[in-house]
């Protein structure tokens, strides 16, 4: 008899797991003295205010159990967007919350790969969290290509191209744009809005830098959420705070499926504080559009190629060198910035805005670094709407 000792053990990971390429976050540096623009951070600290909310919450209040459903953040929300509480829904990072709609929305692909009830949908390039999260789901992911300058197709563009899909059961779109900046018009957002079928998230990460916000647009549109996070423009990426704005049917069905305690009650204290001191972020977020103004006037005369931004981040193509070595030889220099891998982009580094002392050390470690560039005459400068 054959020894059992000598077969092979049965496979314990589903080949759909085992062939899964997981999300690859910014490095979070280990190295002292390195000036941090690579996971586009507020580099302003959360408001005095904020802090103290938060100290004070750390109390015999640990031993329990939070808001399982976070009431008196929502309540707030409610009141700063105009709407029921039962529009809202605050998740741990907005990053859960589009895993939850995933799980909610979107049938998983088994025997039907081509159907609509099992496609995830998003344009390519933006968050490569998208796709990964198609494939844990066991979904069918739909990546459709942008143009060069990452703008946003017409409805009928997209038609004519053949490969959007109207009836796709989840769809992503960021706005502004990621990873090049891009804003995006409300308009036209609400007419690609009014052409799906199937539920669209409107990821809007970056909005408190951008001219334009859609967030009407989810509670105009039953089929439509807005995405939004408490990491990027408020200082809280240590807490993981973001939420849902939507039709309560969406709501409701995201609630169904959360897990029970998702929103860890220091984050709830941190977040719903930080509502009551928007003066204090909003100043902060006009020094990094002044910030990202000057930095992308800088850099484009030292011969980068800067998109338009709307964001806390610029996409720049670095002149001479390749963009991966740019990415060590600034690194060397003590400046971490953005690569990515994916050919879409990786001509390019991602820079996120920091405060005015961070961009200028930017600048003069790419002078050093490129001193044979000429005044007046700088690589071309992409232009177009921001």
């Amino acid at each position: 008899m054959r020894s059992t000792s000598s077969r092979r053990p049965p496979a314990l990971i589903p080949p759909r797991v085992r062939a899964l390429r997981a999300y690859v976050p910014g490095e979070q540096p280990r190295t002292p003295g390195l000036i941090k623009l690579n996971t586009n951070e507020n580099p302003y600290p959360p408001a005095p205010g904020v802090l103290a909310a938060t100290r004070a919450a750390v109390d015999g209040r640990l031993r329990l159990y939070p808001d399982p459903t976070a009431e008196e953040l929502r309540r707030k929300l409610a009141r700063l967007h105009r709407c029921r509480v039962e529009n809202i829904l605050v998740g741990n990072g907005s990053d859960e919350l589009l895993a939850l709609a995933v799980r909610a929305f979107v049938e998983p692909a088994a025997g039907r790969r081509r159907a609509s009830p099992s496609r995830v949908q998003f344009f390519h390039p933006s968050y490569s969290l998208y796709p990964v999260l198609a494939a844990i789901h066991g979904a069918t992911a739909n990546p459709v290509p942008l143009d060069a300058d990452f703008a946003l197709p017409t409805p009928a563009r997209l038609r004519r191209a053949g490969r959007w899909d109207f009836h796709a059961a989840l769809t992503f779109v960021t706005t502004p744009h990621a990873p090049s900046g891009r804003g995006y018009r409300t308009a036209q957002l609400a007419a690609l809005c009014r052409a799906q079928r199937g539920v669209i998230v409107l990821d809007e990460a970056y909005v408190d830098f951008a001219r334009e916000q859609a967030l009407a647009l989810a509670l105009r549109h039953r089929q439509v959420l807005v995405a939004r996070t408490f990491s990027k423009a408020y200082s809280l990426c240590f807490q993981r705070v973001g939420y849902l704005v939507g039709h309560p049917e969406l709501i409701a069905a995201l609630h169904k499926i959360r897990d029970s305690y998702n929103v860890n009650g220091l984050g709830q204290v941190a977040a719903a504080a930080t509502l009551d001191h928007l003066p204090y972020y909003r100043a902060h977020f006009r020094e990094i559009i002044a910030t990202r103004q000057w930095l992308s006037r800088e850099l484009a005369a030292l011969g980068f190629q800067v998109f338009p931004s709307q964001t806390n981040f610029i996409l720049v193509r670095p002149p001479g060198w390749a963009a991966r070595d740019w990415l060590a030889k600034l690194r060397a220099r003590k400046v971490l910035v953005r690569w990515f891998s994916d050919p879409a982009v990786s001509d390019y580094l991602r820079v996120t805005i920091g405060t005015p002392s961070q961009a200028a050390a930017l600048v003069k470690a790419v002078r050093a670094l490129w001193p044979g560039v000429r005044a007046g005459s700088p690589r071309r400068r992409v232009t177009g709407r921001g």
